[in-house]
């Protein structure tokens, strides 16, 4: 039986789109659905949204939401779609729970909805890893993948890294 995987949005850049009368960067709904049709998809996949904001919004309150729907999700692998600013500090909060479960993080640098986003190869690169890594929990960005606790994201570059 093929692996089924579920997808558990939070929101991020991955998510945002431009509000051309406000001029500013914002949510209306998840470009999921389309990013799926779009990449011709025909693995099993369940999309689970759980919240849509910016993740320097995000609290402790809300990452404990992003665990109790990965504790809850039926799925051996999971992709967590999350906004990079505070990406690690979730993909800490669920490696310390040990799910037992393959648990993948990855957003963008540049909305879905930005020519030139990042997000669907980002997207691609997650579905691979979340059907193919043992259990625990993986940030994917950008064509690396980093252990929970060992990882960062240099906010000057814009990239991660290892720790060590």
């Amino acid at each position: 039986m093929e692996r089924s995987t579920r997808i558990i949005v939070t929101g991020g850049t991955f998510d945002k789109q431009y509000d051309a009368i406000k001029g500013v960067l914002t949510f209306k709904e998840t470009h999921l659905p389309a990013i799926l049709e779009q990449a011709r998809l025909t693995a099993p996949v369940t999309l689970e949204i759980n919240q849509l904001i910016d993740s320097l919004e995000m609290t402790d309150a809300h990452r404990s939401g992003v665990l109790d729907a990965c504790r809850a999700a039926p799925e051996p692998s999971i992709i967590v779609i999350h906004g990079t600013d505070t990406m690690v500090e979730t993909a800490r909060v669920l490696g310390q729970a040990a799910l037992g479960k393959t648990v993948v993080l990855t957003g963008a640098m540049i909305p879905y909805s930005v020519q030139g986003s990042d997000a669907l190869f980002n997207l691609g690169f997650a579905l691979a890893l979340a059907r193919t890594q043992p259990d625990g929990v993986y940030v994917a960005m950008n064509g690396r993948v980093f252990t929970w606790d060992n990882v960062r994201k240099d906010k000057v570059e814009g990239l991660f890294e290892m720790v060590t």
